[in-house]
């Protein structure tokens, strides 16, 4: 039997500054744990025009035109508030919701109809909003960045 001694390769302790030394060896990286949530955004719970269902469209333009005030509103959250003319709680309004060309401002007049807010359709938001009279003395921008003033 022949024994043949293997050579033992003598290794240098590396430098603690050597680019080797600075990365973790690749077999010990532990792989993430995939998250069942991740690549999804979570849903609004508000009804947009866009997500709206068919039948809740349906009902709301079917439903009685309502007039109130605009409380406030703001383009880059994109929603506002109308306060009702006849004294009810104030209605939460979508910026997919407000038809014409002028974004909404505090003190216009506006119309609008109702649609129920899932998940318990206890709330209700406006929908098919329209400006019928801009409040006299304020700054007005339409919805291409254009400002007017009455």
């Amino acid at each position: 039997m022949s024994s043949e001694a293997t050579p033992i390769q003598e290794s240098t302790p590396k430098s603690p500054t050597s680019p080797e030394s600075l990365h973790l060896p690749t077999n010990k990286l532990r792989e993430r744990s995939p998250s069942p949530m991740r690549d999804f955004l979570i849903p609004s719970p508000l009804p947009t025009r866009r997500n709206r269902t068919f039948s809740a469209s349906v009902r709301a333009s079917e439903g009685p035109v309502y007039s109130g005030v605009c409380k406030c509103f703001s383009r880059s959250k994109g929603h506002g508030f109308i306060t009702p003319s006849d004294g009810g709680s104030d209605i939460f309004v979508h910026i997919s919701d407000i038809e014409g060309e002028y974004v909404p401002v505090e003190g216009d007049e506006v119309t609008y109809k109702v649609c129920t807010i899932p998940p318990k359709l206890e709330k209700v938001q406006a929908v098919e909003v329209n400006i019928i009279h801009l409040k006299p003395g304020t700054k007005h921008e339409t919805w291409g960045g254009h400002v007017i003033t009455n």
